[in-house]
C-alpha cells in the first residue's frame, strides 16, 4: 500500500505506536522491513522482530521519508528533529500542530489520535493536516484506514474530544461494563459469571453497533418505546442524570487533554 515508504516511529516500542506498528504489519499495508524504531534502551517489547530498532533518533531520521511521533506527551517539549520537509505525523494527546511544526522544524505535519485498539485494525484515528501537509491526506487515510476507522477533520480542536472520547480503550466503557457486574454480584451472581456474561454483552453490543444500522439513539429510543424491562432501568438512568454525569467526564478528559503536553 505505501510503495517507497520508509517509516520511522519514536515511541514505537511503547502502547501505542507498537500497537499502529502490528496493525499496519497485520493489515499487510507495510512490510515490518520497512519500519524502523527509535529505541535507546534497546528493547522490543511487541515489536515483530523484522522492524529494526535504531538507537539515534537522528540517524533513524534521516533513514526514513514519514516520521510518527508516539512519545508521551509530556516528552514533546524538549523534542526536536532534523526532518527536512520529511512528513511528520503525531499521535500524542493534546500536542497541537504549532508544537508538532516546532518540533519538526517546518509545518509539514499532521497531527491524529488513535488507540491500542490499532493493533487489532479497530481504532478510530482521526487527523489534521497541517498547512504544509495539504497534499499528503491520502498517506493520513491509507495508514489509519489500515488500522481502523478515519476520518479527515476541518477544526483541530476536535482532536482533542476525540482523545477523550475514543483514545481510550476501553476506558470509559469499561467503567460502566464493571458497574454492571458489581451489580451482578450484588444480586449473587458469581464474580466469574458475572464478568462473562458482561464481557460478552458488550462484545455482542460493539458488534451491531459498529456492523451500521440504527444510531445508538434510535437504539435508546427504541427500547424505551418497547417499554420493557430495558425501558423502565433506561428512563431511571435518565431521571438519575446519567447523560449529565457522562458529559463532565469527558468535559474533564478534554480539558486534562488541552493541558496535558505542559503538564510534568
Amino acid at each position: 500500500m505505501f510503495d517507497g515508504i520508509i517509516l520511522g516511529v519514536i515511541g514505537g516500542s511503547g502502547q501505542l505506536g507498537c500497537a499502529i506498528i502490528q496493525g499496519l504489519i497485520s493489515a499487510e499495508a507495510l512490510p515490518a522491513e520497512q519500519i524502523l524504531v527509535s529505541n535507546r534502551s534497546g528493547d522490543r517489547g511487541d515489536l515483530p522482530d523484522a522492524v529494526r530498532l535504531v538507537s539515534d533518533i537522528d540517524e533513524m531520521v534521516a533513514a526514513c521519508n514519514v516520521i510518527l511521533l508516539s512519545v508521551p506527551p509530556a516528552n514533546a517539549t524538549a523534542l526536536r528533529l532534523q526532518a527536512d520537509g520529511k512528513l511528520v505525523l503525531s499521535v500524542m494527546a493534546g500536542v497541537t500542530l504549532v508544537q508538532m511544526a516546532e518540533i519538526a522544524g517546518h509545518d509539514r505535519v499532521i497531527r491524529a489520535m488513535s488507540s491500542p485498539a490499532a493493533a487489532g485494525r479497530l481504532a478510530y484515528s482521526p487527523y489534521m493536516l497541517g498547512a504544509g501537509a495539504q497534499d499528503d491526506g491520502a498517506v493520513a487515510e491509507d495508514l489509519f484506514s489500515a488500522i481502523g476507522q478515519t476520518d479527515a477533520l476541518s477544526e483541530e480542536a476536535q482532536l482533542d474530544v476525540f482523545t477523550a472520547i475514543t483514545g481510550p480503550v476501553p476506558g470509559f466503557v469499561a467503567l460502566f461494563a464493571d458497574t454492571m457486574v458489581e451489580f451482578a454480584q450484588e444480586q449473587g451472581v458469581d464474580a466469574e459469571v458475572a464478568e462473562r456474561a458482561v464481557r460478552q454483552l458488550f462484545l455482542a453490543a460493539g458488534h451491531e453497533m459498529g456492523a451500521g444500522g440504527p444510531s445508538p439513539a434510535e437504539q435508546v429510543q427504541w427500547m424505551i418505546d418497547y417499554a420493557g424491562t430495558t425501558a423502565a432501568g433506561l428512563e431511571a438512568m435518565k431521571a438519575a442524570g446519567i447523560e449529565r454525569v457522562v458529559r463532565e467526564g469527558l468535559t474533564a478528559a478534554v480539558e486534562k487533554t488541552r493541558r496535558i503536553a505542559n503538564d510534568t
